[in-house]
């Protein structure tokens, strides 16, 4: 059986343009102020590329992705064979890289490449979740924000919060304990969750010595902490440096929620994920089991 022509042809152009949500789509560089087309830079890796999508400098989520990145990194680049990593954030270059410094995620040429987009416009190409009344600019952006922690426009925001209280005695989610030691190092609190070695490694996990829970994989309370922990130590103490301006409110960015996203060396999606809600980010451990 022939296939048409001009099917054919649009099959071509689709693997030359790379992702297509993203074609066209641009975002500006922090290392060398650039701009930079989406769809492009995820089909001219050589090998497989992630993006994250992530939302403003102070928010619980992009807190998170960052979090996870800095630890699943390594894992990432062996077992997916992931060679280019890439990090949006819905905010200014000083906040981006601010975010970054906070949690010892190194950026740059050849670690993860860091690029701002203040208005959020990557992530809604991207089909992300815009929150609760997103086109209702009678409704201060706040109170919408307040609204999705119920759950409105954001149906996993209680289950994915209620779930850091409660743990998982099943999987194991050792990004948890490598973001404790980093906010120890820096003195945040709650700051007595691990115990570190002189070398600055971990001593003992405070969770880890829970009875009866003490052996799951995710332990009650353990992530809630860490939230806490991310929430009073980088969201509420750097809010002036890592919050969004008037311009980034008026485009939405308050109730936006991210997304990730893994293509191959053609810029076609091997993994897609966008957040159902606050505190509601990719599973790493999902995307190592899917890809690697």
């Amino acid at each position: 059986m022939k296939l048409p022509a001009a099917y054919l042809f649009l099959l071509l152009i689709g693997a030359c343009l790379g992702f297509a949500p993203l074609q066209g789509v641009t975002v500006k560089s922090v290392d060398n102020e650039a701009d930079v087309d989406l769809g492009t830079y995820l089909s001219s890796s050589g090998g497989k590329s992630m993006l994250i999508l992530g939302t403003y400098a102070a928010d619980f989520n992009a807190i998170e992705y960052v979090q996870r990145l800095r630890y699943y990194l390594p894992q990432l680049r062996e077992k997916c064979d992931i060679q280019r990593f890439g990090l949006v954030l819905n905010a200014k270059p000083e906040a981006a890289k601010s975010l970054c410094e906070a949690v010892d995620l190194e950026v740059g040429a050849g670690k993860v490449e860091l690029f701002v987009d203040p208005s959020g416009q990557a992530g809604r190409s991207f089909g992300v979740g815009r929150g609760w009344l997103p086109d209702d600019e009678d409704v201060n952006p706040f109170l919408k924000l307040f609204g999705m922690l119920w759950g409105l426009g954001a149906y996993a925001t209680l289950p994915a919060v209620i779930g850091g209280y409660i743990g998982n005695p099943f999987v194991s989610q050792k990004w948890i304990e490598d973001a404790f030691v980093v906010g120890m190092k820096k003195g945040r609190w709650p700051d007595n969750a691990v115990e570190l070695n002189e070398d600055g490694t971990i001593k003992v996990n405070k969770f880890d010595e829970l009875p009866y829970v003490g052996s799951w994989g995710r332990k009650p309370l353990e992530l809630a902490t860490l939230r806490l922990q991310s929430m009073v130590g980088i969201s509420l103490k750097q809010w002036d440096e890592l919050s969004p301006d008037q311009e980034a409110l008026d485009a939405g960015v308050l109730t936006q929620l991210g997304g990730c996203l893994v293509c191959n060396d053609k810029g076609e999606a091997l993994y897609e994920w966008r957040d159902p809600g606050i505190c509601a980010v990719a599973n790493f451990e999902n995307i190592l089991r899917k890809i690697g």
